[in-house]
């Protein structure tokens, strides 16, 4: 009787053991099917710094670039080129989207923030948000792609869905109303100047509105004598007395012409001085947004006459000197000026925008570099990564109430979105891949800024 009871018990022993194996293989399984799709891209880390085997050259891909006051330049952008020797390990990805050193100050899941640098391009049929038709009061010519040769245009239907969050559609009237009796200004250079001429045709629905009055005068945005623009172009909308402008300053500091009264004459390029522009009309700002990267080459220094300043003195530190390393310290600079003006200027909120990337493949742009792939999303859908890519970007405002827009990642994975050799004069062998086509991914930039304000 002793003996039945025991094996009894130990077989019921043995039912529990392997039910618990189950359970625990079930669990597993379940943990397994949770894990990010498979069409997350990890990518390669992009080099914004200038390691001694890294080279700026004096390349451009449009005479959008060109600044706006001097004669027409040679064509030419930076080359950011990844790093082949002493390269930094490739950026972790994680299943979270903060900075893994701040793990013991994390707040709980459900009250944290939303970090728009992870996620993934999702197809939707009710983009665009405007038409690239119908734009042409606000849109430049040569970025609309839709009036170029370009047939295919697959790479308007798609938008940034953030991995632990919802981001809210835009709406034009509503976003209106959100910046009643407010001023949003973009300053930066020609990709600025682009989410510049998105964002009034996101507000406008690419419709005509006369009623939208041009007061770039208030600004001091006039056409100078022999200039091929103004520097800069400023709207209201009456409606609701919101003011959406841009200004022209590919380098983000402060210009000085030497002799004034010769028109021939070099400027001073003061690396720790913001522009005046900013120092003059920082006050009626209540959105601002920078952006600098591609103009820090020794081919636009020399084609612009500029020639680097700090401290109101021309520049004796060798290691300033070094272009990459001057960029540096004028990001630095303007942040730190701006962070040091925000105590007052209560209602102002400034951001700063990192580096939109370039897409040349098997050359540069005079040299049969390409960017003519047509097929979305060719290298992967998605981004998780604990650290941006514009590594200088986001140490910049570390520490600071600089908000990073980091569209980097996001944006390499669009490599379709560009220009290319769809432009408006189509030059043979010759391919923007800088600039984007509009409608495209400058719009989700709109929209990420949108969300966070």
């Amino acid at each position: 009787m002793r003996l039945g009871s025991i094996n009894g018990l130990r077989f019921k022993q043995l039912k529990l053991v392997i039910l618990a194996f189950f359970i625990l293989f079930l669990l597993w399984k379940w943990e397994k099917g949770t894990y990010y799709d498979s069409g997350i891209l990890q990518p390669d880390p992009l080099v914004l710094t200038n390691p001694a085997n890294s080279k700026f050259v004096d390349q451009h891909t449009s005479s959008e670039e060109d600044f706006p006051n001097v004669d027409p330049l040679p064509q030419s952008v930076v080359k950011v080129e990844k790093q082949v020797t002493g390269a930094p390990p490739p950026l972790t990805m994680v299943g979270y989207s903060v900075d893994v050193a701040d793990e013991k100050e994390l707040l709980p899941p459900e009250k944290k923030e939303c970090n728009y640098r992870n996620g993934k391009w999702v197809s939707d049929n009710h983009r665009p948000l405007y038409s690239g038709f119908g734009c042409k009061q606000w849109l430049s010519e040569s970025w609309s792609c839709r009036l170029t040769q370009r047939t295919d245009f697959a790479y308007e239907k798609f938008r940034w869905q953030p991995e632990a969050c919802e981001m809210p559609e835009f709406e034009a009237s509503q976003f209106l109303r959100r910046m009643q009796d407010k001023t949003i200004a973009y300053v930066g250079d020609s990709l600025g100047r682009q989410m510049f001429q998105s964002m009034m045709c996101m507000v406008t629905g690419g419709k005509q509105r006369p009623d939208v009055e041009d007061v770039g005068a208030e600004y001091g945005f006039v056409l100078a004598h022999g200039a091929k623009r103004p520097d800069g172009w400023a709207y209201r909308f009456p409606s609701t007395n919101t003011t959406i402008l841009y200004h022209w300053s590919s380098t983000l500091c402060d210009l000085e012409p030497l002799n004034p009264s010769d028109h021939a004459t070099s400027y001073a390029m003061h690396l720790d001085r913001p522009p005046a522009f900013l120092k003059n009309n920082l006050h009626r700002f209540h959105v601002l947004i920078l952006n600098t990267g591609h103009h820090w080459n020794r081919g636009k220094l020399r084609a612009n006459k500029w020639e680097m300043y700090v401290d109101g003195a021309p520049n004796n530190n060798r290691n300033i000197a070094v272009i990459w390393k001057a960029k540096n310290f004028t990001i630095h600079s303007v942040v730190k000026w701006l962070d040091a003006q925000l105590p007052h200027h209560p209602q102002l909120k400034v951001f700063y925008r990192s580096i939109s990337p370039r897409h040349f493949f098997n050359g540069d742009w005079d040299t049969g570099g390409r960017c003519d792939n047509t097929n979305p999303l060719a290298k992967g859908s998605g981004i998780r990564l604990n650290h941006s890519e514009d590594t200088e970007a986001e140490g910049a405002v570390r520490g600071t109430r600089i908000r990073l827009l980091d569209f980097t990642a996001l944006s390499r994975l669009r490599d379709e979105g560009h220009i290319s050799r769809y432009s408006i004069k189509a030059t043979r062998g010759v391919q923007d891949c800088l600039h984007w086509c509009l409608p495209g991914v400058p719009d989700t930039w709109n929209e990420i800024l949108a969300a966070q304000l």
